[in-house]
């Protein structure tokens, strides 16, 4: 796979919380806004290039046997530092994603990153999965923060949309409420899938020798 593939592969098609379902948690608990699911994403960003990275590079050094103890320690090492670092410098924004930061660590998308991809290819193709997978990650978590922020708010990025006279709507602000944006977003992209693969499969019917590979892609 070159680098684009790889891109591809893990912003999109196999994206962490779209195709996978992976890194629940954080996506429920702190995407009440787009800010807090921006940073979010960031924190994650910072530790699975971190930890995809070291993994690569000492990938021929651990042994098999004590592989994913030594993964969750790199990845640990990475969250700790990550967290150190917004206590200091973004204070607020840490007591506010407070447990949810040093949850990280038990993220199964990045210990997967660790174990499926970084353990087995080279430094490069493995900061580019990283930053796939955090890019994909961070998005999934500001699309949903904006539409809680909406809908439930009324505003983005704290400026009102629908004006002062907008109700709250305690529904989109709670955990329940993200469940419920969570399966439109999740319909929305399905049916945006599907019609890509429909349009490849059409191009390759028209052309079947020059769009078999195209298809192919578009289609995973």
């Amino acid at each position: 796979m070159d680098k684009s593939e790889i891109f591809a592969d893990g912003f999109w098609h196999n994206n962490t919380i779209f195709a996978q379902l992976l890194g629940m948690c954080p996506l429920l608990g702190v995407t009440t806004s787009v800010e807090n699911g921006f940073w979010m994403g960031a924190a994650t960003v910072l530790v699975l290039v971190g930890s995809n990275l070291v993994v690569s590079m000492v990938r021929g050094v651990i042994p098999k046997n004590v592989r994913i103890p030594a993964y969750i320690t790199i990845i640990a090492a990475f969250v700790t530092v990550v967290e150190m670092a917004m206590n200091a410098w973004m204070h607020e924004m840490y007591l506010i994603l407070g447990l949810f930061i040093p949850l990280i660590v038990v993220n199964c998308a990045i210990l997967g990153r660790a174990e499926a991809f970084a353990s087995k290819n080279s430094v490069s193709d493995s900061v580019m999965d990283a930053l796939a997978v955090g890019f994909g990650f961070t998005f999934a978590l500001v699309l949903l923060g904006g539409v809680r922020e909406l809908f439930g708010q009324g505003e983005l990025l704290g400026f009102s949309v629908f004006g002062d006279s907008y109700p709250d709507v305690l529904m989109f602000i709670l955990p329940p409420g993200a469940f419920i944006a969570l399966g439109f977003i999740l319909a929305a992209i399905n049916l945006i899938n599907r019609n890509v693969a429909r349009r490849a499969e059409a191009r390759a019917q028209s052309n079947p020798e020059g769009a078999t590979s195209a298809a192919v892609v578009e289609a995973q």
